[in-house]
């Protein structure tokens, strides 16, 4: 099984907007999201990938199919020194508990090397389970935890937990 990251380019935005409606239909489960007036959600940031510098967009590929998308930037939650930061993480029912997700994170850190800021939610107990245990596992325990951290708030108004750790 081959895993790449592939960056997302322009003439493939639409493909990219198309797996963000199925990932934050999913994730409206945790955070009671609304569609608009067109039955979307509309990721509101999306196009700042390809205008402003420091953010990235990729296609997470297994044997050249498609199976998700991490978007990386480089807006901090806390003011710490922090290099970037996991805006995006999606890996398509089909290719979950493969351990896809998994290595797709780590190839992420080892093209970005720094340090890392990671948020989730909670209530989102498979990816906080998924989160905890690929984080600990990268950095062989070397990470700090903010639980409820302040400046940490989803679009719903909870707050995340958020990872600091050094890829």
């Amino acid at each position: 099984m081959n895993i790449e990251l592939r960056l997302v380019p322009l003439d493939e935005r639409e493909i990219l907007l198309n797996l963000l409606e199925k990932y934050e239909y999913e994730f409206s489960q945790y955070n009671n999201r609304d569609v608009n007036k067109l039955g979307l959600y509309a990721y509101p940031y999306l196009d700042y990938y390809w205008i402003e510098k420091n953010r990235w967009a990729y296609f997470i590929e297994v044997d050249g199919k498609l199976a998700g998308f991490v978007m990386v930037h480089t807006h901090p939650y806390k003011d710490t020194e922090t290099d970037f930061n996991l805006a995006e993480f999606f890996v398509m029912y089909a290719y979950r508990r493969s351990g896809i997700g998994k290595e797709a994170f780590f190839k992420t850190l080892d093209i970005h090397k720094g340090q890392w800021q990671l948020a989730y939610i909670p209530k989102n107990e498979p990816s906080a389970h998924f989160w905890h245990k690929a984080v600990d596992e990268y950095t062989k325990g070397e990470y700090e935890l903010v639980k409820s951290h302040p400046n940490a708030k989803h679009i719903d108004g909870s707050l995340c937990d958020v990872f600091f750790f050094k890829s």
